[in-house]
């Protein structure tokens, strides 16, 4: 039996400026639920937001207390960065990604997102005639909204088509014509979780340097492929995948949000390659003077511009964060395991009631369970079946929305409540029963 109506939804809708709900954006959604609950009393399993479920990192709290304490927020900090938090992420990616990245080229940002924004800007204007960005889906659709913000063409192409056509061939094809600026991609991938691996970051490497392609690789699930890889141990092996190992021109992205769940303090760092970094352009030099020089004119030119640097406390408790997680007192990754088991228990009540996991596996085999995953409904499409599940108490966000040619929804695990485990079966029971599959 649903619990909101139609004629409940529909003016939901219309109080949000929301056409409906199946082709919402991720914090429309988000929006449109929270008002749902507000109204009606009723609560909304909600899966529609990748936020957090855990408290923040005390370490992060303490740091940053005891560096207001000290009188930091007297002055501008450095728009490339405060040199505690470079140092610390030249450690972070040494103990955790087996990376030798001097501090100079760890660049902190406003959030991940904010690092995003600004790679996106820098790359579409290093060389006149190569503006666009190529988008591995499905992907983050806020990524694409800041391509639009900034006028940035973009093309999406689905991993899983590049791997049945081969993927270095595939993504030869799609940057010969030399149109292109950047390559970007998650990994694991918001929203499927599926995985580039080594080998295949490999290829993507060689490809994007043959064709002088930037890499823009999104790290924020950092060490979250929990397929018993044993990542996240500092100075041991294995490290999870990265382009970096391999790419000449490459921007990392890490985000405090999710490896700290510290989403509210919006910090994050960018990592950009000693070769991108210290490389000259003179369409930059002509667009924001100087010399053109590629990292120097992201942070003075690009981000100084948009955010006037970072928070000065965030960055004392990021590097706190950082620094005590390779010292090996601050276990990051045990603290994040609990969504592998929510999404676990949440994907068998699902599956037992007619889903199907819309993107099942990857290069390595069948996915983790983690922060997201996807689901697919039989006869029904993507925006449909966000309508449906709304209507039964439960918040996702449509493949759509997301770069995917598959039918329906990213469902995140990080905010069910233990209790919600039985209000989920219960809804699910009764959506099964008014939806019957027929075999």
């Amino acid at each position: 039996m649903r619990v909101f109506s139609e004629q409940i939804m529909a003016e939901a809708c219309r109080r949000n400026n929301i056409i409906r709900p199946g082709v919402a954006t991720i914090m429309d959604c988000a929006k449109l639920s929270a008002y749902l609950q507000e109204q009606t009393g009723i609560p909304v399993i909600h899966m529609e937001l990748g936020s957090p479920g855990f408290a923040p990192n005390k370490v992060g709290i303490e740091a940053e207390k005891a560096a207001l304490d000290a009188g930091v927020g007297s002055s501008y900090p450095p728009t490339d960065g405060l040199p505690v938090l470079k140092e610390a992420s030249s450690r972070f990616v040494k103990a955790f990604l087996g990376l030798e990245l001097a501090p100079l080229y760890h660049i902190p940002t406003t959030g991940s997102m904010l690092g995003a924004f600004g790679a996106f800007a820098a790359a579409s204007q290093c060389v006149p005639g190569r503006k666009k960005i190529l988008v591995i889906e499905p992907s983050f659709s806020a990524n694409k909204q800041q391509m639009a913000i900034l006028d940035i063409p973009w093309k999406g192409v689905e991993i899983a088509g590049l791997r049945q056509c081969g993927l270095e061939a595939g993504l030869r094809a799609e940057l010969a014509g030399e149109e292109y600026a950047a390559i970007m991609y998650s990994n694991p991938n918001n929203p499927s979780w599926m995985c580039l691996s080594d080998e295949e970051l490999k290829i993507v490497a060689k490809v994007a340097d043959d064709t002088h392609t930037i890499v823009i690789e999104d790290l924020a699930y950092f060490c979250m492929d929990f397929r018993g890889a044993g990542f996240g141990i500092p100075g041991r092996e294995p490290y999870p995948p990265t382009v970096s190992k391999y790419a000449s021109r490459y921007i990392i992205l890490l985000s405090a949000s999710k490896i700290f769940s510290y989403a509210g303090q919006r910090i994050g760092v960018m990592c950009v390659g000693p070769e991108l970094y210290h490389e000259s352009y003179p369409e930059l030099a002509r667009r924001y003077g100087g010399l053109g020089i590629f990292g120097l004119t992201l942070t003075g030119g690009i981000l100084d511009m948009i955010t006037s640097g970072c928070t000065a406390s965030t960055q004392w408790g990021l590097a706190a964060m950082m620094d005590r997680s390779c010292e090996g007192s601050l276990d990051f990754v045990a603290d994040v395991k609990a969504y592998g088991d929510r999404a676990s228990k949440m994907k068998e009540i699902f599956l037992r009631h007619g889903f199907s996991i819309s993107y099942d596996s990857d290069a390595e085999g069948p996915i983790a369970d983690g922060f997201f995953f996807t689901l697919s409904y039989p006869g029904m499409d993507s925006g449909t079946l966000v309508e449906e599940l709304l209507s039964y108490g439960v918040s996702t966000v449509s493949l759509d929305k997301m770069g995917s040619s598959r039918d329906g929804v990213r469902v995140c695990s990080s905010r069910i409540q233990g209790h919600q485990f039985g209000l989920l079966e219960e809804r699910m029971a009764a959506f099964a029963a008014d939806h019957p599959v027929e075999l």
